[in-house]
């Protein structure tokens, strides 16, 4: 009701909200600080599927719409990003849409269509204002269907065994635990919003946008950094593009690279738990580097980064799914199924109450 989406008037009427409007500085900081939050909630998430084997079969359905829902979410807080209209967000969106330009034949048309013209304006800015607002209504669409695929197929659970003979209702148990979940992570939320709430922010992003002006480093929010750091990793720009497609395929095709054995969280597959952190240390030191100008040694460093992200990812962790089969043999007897697994152990599950 009160942003108006005009490069003239774009940046005085964030600053008019902040200082004007009743309450106006406390939305706009929910609204911005919330999709830092957002996306650290997510990021973990992410993870956490990651090491419990929840993308594995029988939920690559709910595994991919997860990725698409956090895909939509970068491409929503990028739009947004550039909204307030300061230095950062300026030539963020310079830099990244110019990108597009350099996809062979169709480039140029995708970026006359997104820019509506030949550069960075009032057209582009009521463009992505409609886009910005436009596409949460997508996110909950996939949002529903993800939450149709978690009823569907079930959740899974820290031991990665799937059993449905333990099953509990979601309430009381899950709703009490959420609960308090949520009043944790409100609490700290709050904290931030009401005592740090320009932490997250870049400086250079609390002056208005000049195009005359280049900032000396240019640089996004703090959840694009990892995929900032690929894509600065190499100075073509289509390669580029596809080192960015690939950082997003990575994380869909891993269902069908990654087939469990029955076991699958990280916990019982010491080889695999291994590999996994260093699969986190990578990502957070993708985003430390996509933070930090692109001089030596960091440029260096941000390229040893992106060939381990995809080494582990295309390589080492379905190399360890091959080597590592702690579970290698499978006997029904009596009702019971018994695992056998590699250090000659069993284990034994008792079905005769089913």
């Amino acid at each position: 009701m009160f942003y108006n989406p005009n490069v003239s008037l774009a940046f005085v009427s964030v600053v008019n909200i902040n200082n004007e409007i009743y309450y106006g500085w406390w939305i706009r900081y929910l609204h911005s600080n919330g999709a830092s939050w957002f996306f650290f909630v997510v990021y973990i998430h992410i993870f956490k599927g990651i090491y419990y084997g929840s993308y594995a079969y029988p939920r690559q359905l709910l595994w991919i719409s997860g990725v698409v829902i956090w895909f939509l979410m970068i491409a929503t807080a990028f739009l947004g990003y550039v909204l307030p209209w300061g230095q950062m967000s300026f030539w963020g969106a310079m830099v990244i849409t110019s990108l597009l330009g350099a996809i062979p034949l169709v480039g140029p048309d995708i970026l006359f269509l997104l820019w509506g013209g030949y550069s960075i304006d009032d057209v582009t800015l009521h463009r992505f204002y409609s886009l910005h607002f436009t596409l949460p209504f997508v996110i909950l669409a996939v949002a529903v269907l993800h939450m149709f695929f978690l009823h569907e197929f079930g959740s899974s659970n820290p031991l990665g065994i799937t059993s449905r003979l333990d099953n509990i209702p979601f309430l009381p148990y899950y709703g009490i635990k959420d609960f308090y979940s949520i009043i944790v992570v409100w609490f700290f939320f709050l904290y931030i919003i009401f005592m740090f709430p320009d932490w997250l922010g870049h400086s250079d992003n609390y002056n208005i946008a000049n195009p005359l002006v280049t900032p000396s480093h240019i640089v996004p929010e703090w959840y694009f950094l990892p995929l900032y750091a690929v894509l600065r990793s190499v100075t073509d720009k289509l390669l580029g593009i596809f080192l960015i497609a690939c950082f997003v395929v990575a994380l869909l095709i891993l269902p069908f690279v990654l087939k469990n054995t029955i076991i699958r969280s990280g916990t019982f597959r010491p080889l695999f738990g291994f590999f996994f952190w260093f699969f986190v240390v990578t990502c957070i030191l993708l985003g430390w580097i996509g933070s930090l100008p692109v001089i030596s040694p960091y440029l260096e460093i941000g390229q040893l980064l992106t060939i381990l992200y995809f080494t582990l990812i295309f390589f080492l962790f379905p190399f360890n799914n091959v080597f590592e089969k702690l579970v290698y043999d499978v006997y029904v007897w009596r009702g019971n199924i018994i695992l056998k697994f590699n250090d000659g152990l069993y284990c034994t599950y008792d079905f005769k109450s089913k």
